[in-house]
């Protein structure tokens, strides 16, 4: 018979933690219930909605469908971590409020931090990939073209270069 509680440690938006989970349970319910960390949405807990979306070592996963135990020794970043000290949003945020890609917000934090992995590649995306890279998400409120237009603004501006719209 397997314990049903496993003491792990990892960084959470770049603090070190150590907390005992269930094994069982899902990392966004140990990021929202333990760290209070509500930019993890709760949406469809299937892995297809992207509301959960968080950067493990760097990587979006969909938090819902990824266990709270595999986190041991990971660096986990959710959208609390993109605000600086000072409280100034980052780069992605701001065209988000600029392109006017939010209206519920629900979706926004997932769809930011993919929007995070995709700009922290520093490389150059068509219309086609970026669209692609943005797949894994929901949205019931702004039929996505805001979004787009969002992410597509912050990597323009990361690789300095000039955008039209």
């Amino acid at each position: 018979m397997s314990a049903q509680y496993k003491l792990i440690h990892c960084t959470i938006n770049g603090k070190k933690v150590e907390k005992m989970v269930d094994v069982r349970a899902s990392l966004t319910d140990m990021l929202r219930n333990d760290y209070h960390l509500t930019s993890v949405k709760k949406g469809c807990e299937v892995g297809e909605c992207g509301a959960c979306n968080v950067l493990i070592n760097g990587e979006a996963f969909n938090s819902c469908i990824y266990l709270a135990v595999w986190a041991e020794g990971k660096n986990i970043q959710t959208l609390e971590s993109l605000l600086s000290p000072d409280g100034e949003l980052s780069d992605i945020q701001q065209a988000f409020v600029e392109e006017s890609a939010i209206q519920c917000g629900f979706c926004t934090p997932g769809f930011i931090m993919t929007a995070v992995e995709i700009l922290n590649a520093g490389k150059f995306y068509s219309d086609e990939e970026l669209r692609k890279l943005l797949s894994g998400h929901l949205c019931r409120c702004t039929g996505y073209e805001n979004i787009f237009r969002a992410v597509k603004k912050a990597m323009y501006r990361r690789l300095g270069k000039e955008i039209d719209f």
